[in-house]
């Protein structure tokens, strides 16, 4: 089996991080030592996934570095997400890529899963999930969204909720198109008016391939990853890394008896 490439979508500022982002986009934020794209092209290219390249936006510059294959979204500020996906569509259009939100971290199993998913889209969720907001929030359900899947297969995502027990997980922001499945992404993006195209996020996206018949393979992961929206996020995951208690969310690996800092000798803070 040939492996994907990745692609890390870090065209945002990140809104709810404050002061912390004045100066660097939200991938860069700090966590156990390294920014959040450091982790991440280190989880990916353990995994076996590369090369891996990034859509930038916001303080661009502070992306680009020699050998790392960048996409610009000079829209980044009024258009979502998916519209920074569609800036890379020359890469996406080459084969198998794993799409990785900038403002995670997740172990190297995690991609790896996904990679070997079969279908046109697959995407990883968390079915520990309640854990981790129970963390981050004092009420995780104005947070939480919807989260249904039937038979290895999604049937509805990101609406609002109301019970914990209707939620049977948590999408963790990775996603893996093949070349068709990205060749339907482009047709149902280029078939909508300009306005709606511009507001779409990934979720809405996915319920637009539900849609329109589109099967999407869900691949169950139970912890090791974390999502980052907030300074509030970053010193409760820092807070809970010093305790000496096992976490069903530290996402860190060891490499031959070392720890997972030590794998990550070679990767720069951005």
């Amino acid at each position: 089996m040939s492996m994907p490439k990745g692609l890390i979508l870090a065209a945002g500022r990140g809104s709810r991080m404050g002061t912390l982002t004045e100066e660097m986009p939200k991938g860069l934020a700090p966590l156990a030592g390294r920014s959040l794209i450091a982790w991440q092209e280190a989880a990916l290219a353990r995994a076996g996934i590369e090369p891996v390249a990034l859509v930038t936006g916001y303080q661009a510059e502070r992306l680009a570095k020699k050998g790392r294959t960048c996409f610009h979204n000079p829209r980044w500020a009024s258009t979502n997400m998916v519209m920074s996906l569609a800036a890379a569509d020359e890469w996406m259009a080459e084969g198998d890529t794993i799409v990785s939100y900038s403002d995670i971290v997740y172990h190297p199993d995690i991609p790896a899963a996904l990679a070997a998913a079969e279908g046109d889209i697959a995407i990883t969720y968390d079915r520990d999930w309640a854990a981790l907001w129970d963390l981050r929030f004092d009420r995780p359900l104005l947070d939480a969204e919807s989260f249904e899947c039937r038979d290895g297969r999604l049937v509805d995502i990101g609406r609002r909720v109301r019970c914990k027990g209707a939620v049977g997980g948590q999408y963790m922001g990775l996603v893996k198109f093949s070349a068709a499945g990205w060749g339907l992404v482009s047709y149902l993006l280029g078939g909508m008016m300009p306005e709606v195209r511009d507001r779409l996020d990934m979720t809405a996206l996915l319920r637009e391939l539900l849609a329109l018949g589109q099967p999407i393979v869900t691949v169950p992961v139970d912890g090791r990853w974390l999502e980052v929206d907030s300074g509030e996020d970053l010193a409760a995951y820092e807070a809970r890394l010093k305790q000496k208690a096992a976490w069903s969310h530290d996402w860190r690996w060891k490499t031959q008896g070392v720890g997972a800092a030590a794998s990550l000798e070679a990767t720069t803070a951005g």
